[in-house]
């Protein structure tokens, strides 16, 4: 019974948070939503026990989301990309293309007679996915991840050469700051 009731809060939180990312009046905004939905996305493959695919549904969009938005923080030229602005472009194809889809999946959903499983779930449908995915590779691509991480806080890291609180040094009551940077930001 619990499991009806997560599965139908999760897509039901999924198709929400996924029509309030073109809802929502920000690039940020609309990231957080998308973020929100690929979770709840990620609950329901946690309900058909493919824990690993979930772990690394959640983990994979939790980097790239707040990867992205601290990059929209970074370097857009509206404030962290929280100004107004619309999600949405071509509003007339895109419905039609996306109720097209969806009626076209729908009717696969509904009309295609699904074949029943013959065989035993294996023992450790972690490992097997892993390596179905994978193979031999699984250590390399681990370490790759944390490689690529890593790559990109170093970058973020020698990209500033200042913090935010270098023009007022370690008095940050001083009204006038003294900013080591000529033509920075305005006093």
């Amino acid at each position: 019974m619990w499991t009806h009731v997560v599965f139908w809060v999760c897509a039901v939180g999924a198709v929400a948070t996924g029509v309030a990312v073109f809802r929502v009046d920000s690039m940020a905004r609309a990231t957080f939503a998308l973020l929100l939905s690929f979770l709840f996305v990620a609950g329901t493959v946690f309900l058909v026990e493919l824990a690993y695919l979930g772990v690394l549904v959640v983990l994979m969009m939790i980097m790239e989301m707040v990867i992205m938005v601290v990059f929209m923080i970074m370097y857009m030229m509206n404030p962290a990309g929280l100004m107004p602005m619309s999600m949405v472009h071509n509003r007339k194809a895109s419905l039609g293309i996306s109720v097209a889809v969806f009626l076209a999946l729908a009717s696969v959903v509904l009309l295609v007679d699904w074949p029943e499983r013959v065989q035993p779930l294996a023992a450790e449908p972690t490992v097997q996915l892993g390596e179905s995915i994978m193979g031999s590779k699984m250590l390399v691509m681990i370490i790759v991840g944390l490689v690529l991480f890593t790559t990109i806080v170093s970058t973020v890291v020698l990209a500033t050469h200042r913090g935010r609180y270098d023009r007022y040094g370690d008095r940050l009551e001083r009204r006038i700051p003294d900013d080591p940077v000529e033509g920075g930001v305005s006093r």
